[in-house]
């Protein structure tokens, strides 16, 4: 096969491939698919286990730590951090990503200069079941 041969060939699998949709959501966002026939049929789930504390929490939290500005340490990778952050988190990544910057944010307006017990405090974060009590309270 010549060289154009193989780069249209190169050229049509990269265009589909880059046709590929994927859905991540949480379970309601699986039951509004599974409520549609043809999108059903077009999506099939993959359910993803919330983070626990083990080895690759706390490799995931060390990467966090290591990507933080901060001037000090954060000892985020200890069981007993690891465990308080998994928890308030509610165990996704995308939640732990939002704690974990307000907290680097609080500590860098207090001062602190590192992720701990006090600037998880300070962290402007509410996890998902707080925030949906405060919804509710609200619609009441």
């Amino acid at each position: 096969m010549r060289w154009r041969g193989r780069k249209q060939t190169i050229l049509a699998l990269a265009r589909r491939l880059l046709d590929v949709l994927v859905g991540v959501g949480t379970r309601d966002a699986c039951l509004a698919i599974r409520a549609d026939d043809q999108l059903e049929n077009r999506f099939a789930p993959l359910t993803l286990p919330r983070w626990e504390t083990d080895t690759n929490a706390s490799s995931l939290l060390a990467s966090f730590a290591a990507s933080f500005p901060l001037l000090r340490p954060s000892p985020i990778t200890s069981a007993e951090m690891a465990d308080h952050l998994l928890t308030r988190s509610e165990g996704t990544i995308g939640e732990l990503a939002h704690l974990l910057t307000d907290a680097a944010v609080a500590a860098i307006e207090s001062g602190k200069e590192a992720v701990n017990q006090r600037t998880l405090l300070l962290a402007q974060y509410a996890g998902p079941t707080e925030r949906r009590r405060l919804f509710e309270r609200e619609l009441t």
